[in-house]
């Protein structure tokens, strides 16, 4: 396949599908490393070091959660954790609520969520590949957690019906779709009136090269994809959200940040 992005949004599911299939594969490999979302080892810094001196050690996956939520899940589900930030930790979640976690790969963000909701409350997982899917249940046998549903298909056709959750959360995942704007739509079209959107995502700099655009690697690894902080802030006021908030959190790449991305459908 060739490095550049292609125009076709089946093309690029394909391989982002593709690297996050294989990534699940390997969690269970002996003294194999999982990717990272920028496709180095684990806890690498995301664009093979871009020189700007920002990026951190621990920019994605499991380096992002404290100890005490590694703890409380399997060893599977943490390794298994390609994300940039960690959306539990600002979702503010209560008992009793329904959350939704778009592209939920090994489960991890799922099975603390459902820990938080409580037992009268639900965690939902959505992702469109099956190793991660296989891999999420698998972990969820293991943590011994209930109050939990996994859903096959795309964050741009979520499987739910209108204004059925209370939470949208993604870790890392938004920015991999071809179509990030219908995504935020979806997201808006399934919260409740008063329901939070809580994700972590890669913001782009407005300057980003057009050689980092236009590189496939660079796409499924997080970062060619990603939108600016004003693209963003568009898509959730398109989709009818209110009470935008965009907080950079650290570098992890030349010309990309990881962020919290929160905003509220109005009651």
């Amino acid at each position: 396949m060739s490095h550049l992005l292609p125009r076709d949004p089946d093309t690029i599911r394909r391989a982002v599908r593709d690297r996050y299939a294989a990534a699940a594969r390997r969690v269970d490999a002996p003294r194999e490393a999982v990717a990272g979302c920028c496709g180095g080892e684990p806890g690498t810094s995301c664009g093979g070091g871009a020189g700007d001196g920002h990026e951190r050690s621990d920019a994605f996956g499991a380096g992002l959660y404290g100890a005490v939520e590694r703890d409380e899940l399997p060893d599977t589900a943490v390794l298994a954790s390609l994300g940039c930030g960690n959306p539990t930790a600002v979702a503010e979640l209560r008992d009793g609520e329904t959350v939704l976690d778009l592209g939920s790969g090994g489960g991890i963000d799922v099975l603390l969520s459902a820990r938080r909701v409580g037992p009268t409350g639900t965690a939902y997982g959505l992702d469109m590949t099956d190793e991660m899917l296989e891999l999420a249940r698998a972990n969820q046998t293991k943590a011994g957690i209930a109050n939990v549903e996994w859903l096959k298909g795309h964050i741009e056709a979520i499987p739910l019906p209108d204004a059925s959750v209370d939470v949208v959360i993604s870790n890392c995942v938004i920015n991999l779709s071809a179509d990030k704007a219908r995504v935020i739509a979806e997201a808006a079209r399934v919260l409740r009136p008063g329901g939070r959107f809580a994700v972590s995502d890669v913001i782009a700099d407005p300057d980003m090269d057009e050689a980092t655009r236009a590189d496939m690697a660079a796409f499924t690894g997080c970062v060619a994809g990603a939108l600016t902080r004003d693209e963003f802030a568009a898509a959730l006021a398109g989709a009818g959200l209110v009470d935008v908030e965009i907080v950079e959190t650290h570098r992890v790449h030349g010309h990309a940040a990881s962020a919290i991305v929160r905003a509220t459908r109005p009651g």
